[in-house]
């Protein structure tokens, strides 16, 4: 017995050391991961938290220069001039709050109409039986393949035609029927519904449309609720069309806005400060929006490795 014990004390010796040396450096990779990650975002705070005037007296320092709320203040235009000008920040002011809401309404128009539309092509391109489905799916995906630049000037000239320059529908129009790669990204997940609850749903004299929305939807919801977050993020950091698009006050989106500011020198270098001031208070949405959906997120990446 001793000797049929000996192996395997061996190897629980082996496993025990191994452990020892691997799981210390699982943790130190970790955490190098977690640090280069939010390092960044770190960096930006302690930027808008400092003077921008003495900041580059201290490039390296890890802590904010001559502590001040005054960047935030210039963003959101409660600081006066002479303040402004004391930190060595931008004298323009900027309609903030009227740029995130521009924001928010455009890519809430853009997200839902487009996921939900694409959604039930999808819907056609996987559960429908109809002649040429195939092939018309090759050929819809070929348009992943078109650089977005080339459709920058019809689309332009197509809106201006239709009237529809400075307005929110015509940011928004160009993005709001189809995006190729949401019904890529949606069929794949529709081909794995049970067909038999379709089945039995056409046996009961359901039509097309309640099949999808009763039935089909409710079962992929998750991925529609991630596929609607990543296109709302995407569009929120959208610049060249809404530049393009939105020239007045009352279109244009956050993005713009910031450029607009960053471009609000007068005193030679940018307002450093009052520009990643300007760039966290325009992520607070998108974070509200991932703190809110993000069970919605691992439910989705987690039935997409179910089989």
């Amino acid at each position: 017995m001793a000797t049929s014990t000996l192996p395997s004390t061996v190897q629980s010796s082996r496993e025990r050391r191994r452990r020892f040396v691997t799981r210390p450096l699982g943790w130190v990779t970790i955490g190098f991961v977690i640090f280069a990650t939010l390092f960044p975002f770190y960096w930006m705070l302690r930027t808008a938290l400092s003077n921008n005037r003495a900041m580059f007296s201290e490039p390296l320092s890890l802590l904010p220069v001559e502590p001040t709320l005054g960047p935030f203040q210039r963003v959101l235009g409660l600081q006066s001039t002479a303040d402004a000008l004391a930190e060595g920040g931008s004298v323009g002011a900027i309609n903030f709050t009227q740029y995130l809401v521009n924001s928010v309404i455009v890519c809430t128009i853009i997200t839902v109409a487009q996921v939900m539309l694409s959604a039930m092509a999808a819907y056609a391109f996987a559960l429908l039986e109809w002649r040429g489905r195939d092939v018309v799916f090759g050929i819809f995906l070929v348009a992943l393949l078109v650089p977005g630049m080339f459709t920058l000037l019809p689309n332009f000239l197509l809106v201006r035609e239709l009237g529809l320059l400075n307005t929110y529908l015509g940011i928004a129009l160009p993005s709001m029927f189809f995006s190729p790669f949401v019904v890529f990204f949606l069929r794949q997940f529709f081909l794995g519904v049970n067909r038999s609850f379709i089945e039995a749903a056409t046996i009961d004299g359901a039509g097309q449309w309640r099949i999808f929305s009763r039935i089909v939807l409710p079962i992929v919801m998750p991925q529609i609720i991630t596929i609607g977050i990543l296109q709302f993020i995407f569009y929120w950091n959208d610049y060249l069309w809404p530049l393009l698009v939105g020239q007045t006050e009352e279109s244009t989106l956050l993005t713009v806005g910031l450029g607009v500011f960053r471009s609000q020198t007068p005193q030679g270098s940018p307002d450093w400060a009052g520009l990643m001031a300007g760039s966290l208070v325009a992520a607070v949405p998108i974070f509200i929006l991932v703190l809110v959906f993000g069970r919605r997120i691992v439910g989705s990446i987690q039935s997409s490795g179910v089989k």
